[in-house]
């Protein structure tokens, strides 16, 4: 019982405090568990130390130590050989699970890493996930059939979030972000357009100036959406703030809200023709949104990210379908 009986002291002493964190053990006890378990596995200390391949004084004195931090005999010697002690075989029960699950988080790493079939964390926006993403990912995967995608949809705020956080690799976002701690290289553009109902006054017309609309309600994204930025803008370049009758997080669901009759709204082309709307040029404006890639600055690549960054840049001016770039 001399194991219960000493329990904790020297993890106390070592700390100077009554008790340790979390944190201060495992760094203390962690570089021991995989000597411990080869061990416990041999029960012998010799023959671990030869499995090893680190040398026998070595192995014994970390035994030693290991016993002495947690306060507990983890074996019982018998000469050359070992036995767990009940205190032991607990702790192995628990360090084999831990050491399990380091085994499998460095196969996930390294299976991510690997050139021919790793992942890449890859966001882009809603509206461009009905064509451009799946044609790229398409013509990339043509040289690269194994590469693995982890995709996120969302808006540009909410992706250089993620980005920033280490949740993706890559992403497609506009306005191309001019941030620290990002790089961002523009790709492509696209003219963004007044949409109209078909019955609307200007449905007629084959271009307009923002300006003319300036007593019109608007459909637009919601605030931190690169497109509402972007339309705010360009609607202040006009001279006037837009009246919003609807707030929304999709462009195609704005197409149908304008086809009702709420307002009219500035959105890229759409993939395919939206019946009950008419989509105006905007002229006396530059009124286009562009498209960047983004990621973090001084963060290394694996050979997957790095692969499709660098296709990703060979597409500079050809992102997009062509019938809904701009021309």
């Amino acid at each position: 019982m001399e194991h219960q009986h000493r329990s904790h002291a020297p993890l106390s002493r070592i700390s100077d405090a009554e008790d340790m964190s979390s944190d201060a053990i495992v760094r203390l006890l962690a570089p021991r568990l995989a000597y411990f378990a080869g061990v416990a596995r041999t029960e012998h200390v010799t023959r671990a130390a030869h499995e090893m391949q680190v040398p026998q004084s070595t192995l014994s004195r970390a035994m030693v130590r290991l016993e002495h931090d947690l306060g507990v005999d983890l074996f019982a010697r018998h000469g050359r050989t070992v036995s767990l002690t009940p205190a032991g075989r607990t702790f192995l029960t628990s360090v084999e699970r831990a050491l399990g699950e380091v085994e499998k988080a460095a196969e996930s790493v390294r299976a991510d890493a690997d050139p021919e079939s790793g992942k890449v964390a890859f966001g882009f926006l809603h509206t461009m996930g009905t064509e451009t993403v799946p044609g790229l990912i398409r013509a990339f995967r043509a040289d690269h059939p194994r590469i693995r995608f982890s995709l996120v949809q969302n808006y540009g705020e909410a992706m250089l979030e993620r980005l920033r956080a280490g949740e993706l690799d890559l992403c497609l976002t506009s306005p191309v972000p001019d941030a620290p701690g990002l790089v961002a290289r523009r790709l492509d553009e696209q003219r963004l357009r007044l949409v109209v109902p078909e019955d609307h006054r200007l449905a007629a017309r084959k271009r307009i100036r923002l300006a003319e609309t300036a007593d019109e309600s608007f459909v637009t994204l919601e605030p931190g959406y690169g497109l509402r930025r972007i339309t705010d803008d360009l609607c202040a370049e006009a001279g006037f703030t837009p009246r919003i009758a609807f707030e929304g997080e999709e462009a195609e669901t704005l197409r149908g809200l304008v086809a009702a009759g709420l307002g009219v709204a500035l959105l890229p082309p759409p993939a395919v023709p939206r019946p009950g709307v008419v989509e105006l040029a905007v002229t006396g404006q530059r009124a286009v949104r562009e498209i960047g890639v983004a990621w973090l600055d001084g963060h290394p690549d694996t050979p997957p990210v790095a692969a499709f960054k660098k296709f990703l840049l060979s597409r500079r001016g050809r992102l997009l379908p062509e019938h809904v770039s701009a021309g």
